[in-house]
């Protein structure tokens, strides 16, 4: 893991190069450009809090805030393993330029839509402190559930871009995958709706469960995260980061060949 990260960390000025010219290219010609970063998720959260608030009634209290704190790290992920898969097959012409490390292409993915995450707060800030939200000191937390998603995205990212290289319904198999994994994580509905003889279930077999819950505590709820959960989802993500990275290095030979 730490040889992957020095090899992405030497070629940093690149990554920034890159994601800078993701970031601006994304919105480029679009009358709004960086001001769909706010409002894409907004819209999200219009429709969710329609459905759940109005037409099923759901009685939670602040459920619009609830909301935002599981949908904007849900949409870094989701955009992040998107874009990820798709990361080499799109960046072809720089694959087969010799010098090129195509391990960095992934990382952009990741790393620009995190950017896109991190504008965002502000209008979660918003929300929070406009349902009377307080704010506490377990929010120290949050740069720590940040390291935790990268590294798991990251792994993702890796994995999922060498295999789409070579399997090409990889990018479909993703969209379905991640519909199914939205519904099955707690950011539209609280976890105490979810069994508790299911929860220890859940919490194995979906990573995103005790992450997603951790960012709804330390900024909804205001209280300490799952310390165990975040240990477990800790020692996950490394062990996805290195199986991720050490495929992509088994298949990166065959990339300028491939795409």
């Amino acid at each position: 893991m730490f040889s992957g990260i020095l090899e992405v960390f030497k070629f940093r000025v690149l990554i920034q190069t890159l994601v800078l010219r993701e970031l601006k290219s994304r919105y480029r010609g679009s009358v709004l450009g960086f001001l769909w970063s706010f409002l894409n998720p907004l819209f999200l959260m219009g429709v969710y809090t329609l459905v759940f608030s109005v037409y099923l009634k759901n009685p939670m209290e602040g459920y619009p805030a609830f909301l935002f704190c599981g949908l904007l790290p849900w949409l870094w992920f989701s955009t992040s393993i998107i874009h990820g898969a798709a990361s080499i097959r799109g960046g072809g012409h720089l694959i087969k330029k010799v010098v090129f490390p195509a391990e960095i292409l992934p990382v952009v993915a990741v790393l620009s839509n995190m950017i896109n995450f991190l504008l965002s707060l502000p209008i979660l800030l918003i929300f929070l402190l406009s349902y009377k939200i307080t704010i506490t000191m377990n929010v120290l937390f949050f740069p720590f559930l940040l390291i935790i998603q990268f590294i798991l995205t990251s792994g993702l990212a890796f994995f999922l871009s060498a295999m789409n290289v070579h399997l090409k319904d990889v990018e479909q198999i993703i969209n379905n995958l991640l519909m199914l994994l939205f519904f099955l994580t707690p950011i539209l509905y609280p976890v105490t709706f979810i069994p508790e003889k299911y929860r220890g279930f859940f919490l194995i077999l979906n990573p995103l469960f005790p992450l997603m819950t951790s960012y709804q505590d330390i900024l909804f709820n205001g209280r300490l995260p799952d310390i165990k959960g975040l240990g477990y989802l800790l020692i996950i993500s490394v062990l996805i980061f290195l199986i991720g990275y050490n495929v992509f290095n088994r298949f990166r030979d065959t990339f300028a060949e491939e795409v």
